[in-house]
């Protein structure tokens, strides 16, 4: 099957750049002017930066971390027309360590939205998928437009002024239930959160938790709808066994993020600039600080249609666990055109 969606070049709307500090102000170029980009160190201990142009640049997230948002002029410097700016912030650019960025087009500017029954702020691009959606919560039952047209498959929450958890719902649990992206929990059934009730192709709905609608506070979601060839967010069986279970996307990933859903396990985070060949095996965690790490227990194949588990541990294949996954794509399986993606 090929694909007339313009998504024929992933790397317009999402792309991993691998970089080593200097502890210099210094632009490092994507292909486009990100609206998110989460940076991380590879080869040291130490915390997952996240940062979007709705918040505006030198704010900053965690996700190993409930913090609140916090500041610094020296990390983020600016997001640019091919790339974007680190400045001499440890956290961001320590002389000599290993980086790597992830980064994603939103649409370079931003709408009001009047979807929901709470007015938002939107950075949406509709092409890929993607929104940053800024709200301040009302502490009662709400929605939030999302500005996608389509129903998100996934998105992430978090509470910007206070200590709260990182709250993510995918379709595959449902509006029952949750994830936590700072923490290795199951999902969990708590109606608080999505007032158990799925999105729809304007807007998302919350419950009256703090972590996603505390009166009066400023939150932040990052949403994402499934686009063929680009983009897929969903779930797998793992089958105990060392020739795991395969997952077909339609397209040769570039990026995968797994999690164990019934039981305690780590969020497990792979990419193919870190892994240039199969097996793929290097890990960041964005739950946890630490370094990268490889392991055969985390063996899988990226694949020119999907990707495919070689590991029979319990975190990533156990027989009848339950998994999902969110994934972007460096290659659709077949383009527009008809050239198809190659394996690796």
């Amino acid at each position: 099957m090929s694909y007339t969606n313009g998504l024929d070049k992933p790397s317009d709307y999402f792309n991993t750049n691998l970089y080593t500090g200097n502890n210099t102000e210094t632009s490092h170029t994507v292909g486009f002017q990100p609206d998110w980009t989460w940076l991380k160190v590879r080869n040291a201990v130490g915390s997952h930066y996240l940062f979007d142009s709705v918040r505006g640049v030198t704010k900053y997230l965690r996700t190993n971390s409930t913090g609140a948002e916090g500041t610094d002029a020296n990390t983020l410097k600016s997001f640019d027309s091919n790339g974007y700016t680190v400045g001499t912030s440890n956290a961001v650019n320590t002389n000599g360590e290993t980086m790597v960025g992830w980064n994603w087009l939103g649409a370079n500017g931003t709408a009001s939205n009047t979807d929901g029954s709470i007015t938002s702020t939107v950075s949406a691009n509709t092409t890929s998928g993607f929104s940053i959606v800024s709200y301040t919560g009302t502490g009662a039952n709400a929605t939030v437009g999302h500005g996608l047209g389509v129903a998100p498959k996934m998105y992430i929450v978090k509470n910007r002024q206070y200590v709260e958890q990182w709250d993510v719902y995918h379709e595959s649990l449902g509006a029952t239930k949750n994830l936590s992206l700072d923490s290795s929990a199951a999902a969990a059934t708590q109606a608080s959160r999505w007032n158990n009730t799925a999105p729809t192709s304007s807007v998302f709905s919350l419950g009256t938790s703090e972590s996603i609608n505390n009166s009066g506070d400023n939150l932040i979601a990052y949403c994402f709808a499934e686009k063929q060839g680009y983009s897929k967010f969903g779930s797998y069986t793992g089958n105990g066994n060392a020739d795991g279970t395969f997952v077909y996307t339609g397209f040769k990933p570039a990026f995968v993020i797994f999690k164990r859903t019934d039981a305690v396990f780590t969020w497990s985070m792979f990419d193919n600039k870190r892994d240039i060949d199969n097996v793929t095996h290097h890990r960041l965690q964005p739950n946890a600080s630490n370094a990268e790490y490889s392991g055969t227990e985390m063996n899988h194949d990226l694949l020119s249609n999907g990707f495919k588990l070689r590991t029979s541990d319990n975190e990533f294949n156990a027989s009848g666990g339950t998994y999902i996954y969110m994934a972007f794509a460096e290659n659709p399986f077949v383009t527009s055109t008809g050239v198809p993606a190659t394996a690796r």
